[in-house]
């Protein structure tokens, strides 16, 4: 782009960067789209997120940062809209957005950035209106996720598949987490290898850092400090999962885990303790579900269900855990992953999706083959036992995390921004 100083429509429809993650729809992306706006700002960019107001206490526009604000348009009731609703809003969001650009001088965005497939149906619409490029990131594509669904969970819709189609051909541009991703749009997609960029996720660094030395000494005294401030016990073994209660994240795995560590153990030792930090998606009665099936298992005083935290604490319980657990059924990138690596702690993961690239197997944590309880039991219960392959995995995460900052995730971006620009001008 020509801009000195850019003008970016950010779009993000069904969630909002100012949202708590681990509940509802918010996750991952939330912290994706804030992250990287703040870092996009930072490069001299100013970055206008677009999101639907849910209620009508919310102000029109929340200025986030320097060169960040965000923008709440209604469409739709402001409460009691499921995202599987959101489809029938999208005409009202539009226009919220082009009333937005109207009230800008002429030539005002230099781009659209849209975020999952909704955002992506809206910024083809007003991308083309102004003329300006699209740049469009999946986080998240139906045809990976209905390949590695979780037990009882629905398929996603055909509308869904369809309207993911429309947005990679209308892109001029798309951004992949990962080069797995990348290959996904690819050979899933039909999309243009050309028009493809992996732009890694970032960290931050500052926030997500080991509080002390990488050797065994520090790390145990990060984590010993850190259990003090949240109240927990200094002498069990913690593993901690972070994120939405849903299938996809599949928490029940790591709750029938401890069941066979508990038959592993067979009195003989403690079974560890199982902190899950979040709340439900989709299913109101996941966390219950998840409380009943620890219960049935006679683990119910080994699963402690926490409610979603904000980053700086979510950094703390990174710190006081033994390792961080992503039983996940399919991952774009797996940001937990990053920011548990980033505190030193390692991560035991499935090998899927992004992940596969997130976590260094061997190096800052372990990868598993799939979501057998007893495999997973076996991986974990071996890393719990061995505190010097921990401490090496804990330094390692988080020199392997110190290559993921945002700073360098908005310079990629930008080039990106270029590309795409490039790209729409020679359109025929």
């Amino acid at each position: 782009m020509s801009a000195a100083r850019p003008h970016i429509a950010m779009l993000s429809v069904h969630t909002s960067p100012l949202d708590q993650p681990g509940t509802g729809d918010a996750g991952g992306m939330n912290v994706y789209v804030d992250e990287l706006s703040h870092a996009l700002a930072a490069q001299g960019a100013t970055v206008e997120i677009f999101t639907r107001a849910t209620s009508s206490a919310l102000p029109e526009v929340v200025q986030t940062g320097d060169g960040v604000l965000v923008r709440h348009v209604p469409a739709g009731p402001y409460q009691g809209l499921d995202k599987a609703d959101l489809p029938g809003q999208l005409c009202a969001f539009t226009a919220g957005v082009l009333r937005a650009e109207a009230s800008r001088v002429a030539g005002w965005y230099d781009v659209v950035h849209s975020h999952y497939w909704l955002s992506g149906q809206v910024g083809w619409l007003v991308a083309d209106r102004w003329d300006v490029p699209l740049v469009h990131t999946m986080h998240t594509m139906a045809k990976v996720k209905n390949a590695s669904l979780g037990p009882g969970e629905a398929p996603e819709p055909a509308g869904r598949l369809i309207g993911e189609e429309q947005v990679v051909a209308a892109a001029d541009a798309l951004v992949a987490s990962t080069a797995e991703e990348s290959g996904d749009l690819v050979e899933l997609y039909d999309a243009d290898p050309a028009r493809v960029h992996v732009v890694a996720p970032g960290v931050d660094l500052d926030l997500f850092t080991p509080d002390g030395p990488l050797d065994p000494a520090g790390l145990a005294a990060a984590q010993a400090r850190a259990r003090v401030e949240l109240g927990l016990p200094l002498d069990e073994q913690i593993v901690l999962f972070a994120g939405r209660v849903q299938p996809l994240k599949a928490p029940d795995v790591l709750v029938r885990m401890l069941a066979e560590l508990a038959a592993r153990a067979a009195g003989r030792g403690p079974v560890p303790l199982l902190v899950v930090v979040g709340g439900p998606s989709g299913d109101p009665g996941a966390v219950t579900a998840l409380r009943r099936l620890a219960d049935g298992l006679g683990l119910g005083d080994r699963v402690q269900v926490r409610p979603p935290v904000d980053r700086s604490t979510l950094a703390r319980w990174f710190r006081a855990a033994d390792l961080v657990a992503m039983p996940s059924r399919s991952e774009s990138f797996g940001l937990v992953a990053a920011e548990a690596q980033a505190c030193g702690t390692p991560v035991v993961a499935t090998g899927v999706g992004g992940l596969r690239t997130v976590v260094a197997d061997g190096i800052s944590g372990e990868l598993v083959r799939g979501h057998d309880p007893l495999l997973w039991a076996r991986t974990v219960g071996d890393l719990l036992a061995d505190p010097a392959r921990r401490a090496a995995l804990g330094a390692g995460a988080r020199r392997h995390a110190e290559r993921m900052g945002w700073d360098a995730a908005a310079v990629a971006v930008l080039k990106v921004y270029d590309l795409a620009a490039q790209r729409r001008a020679v359109r025929p």
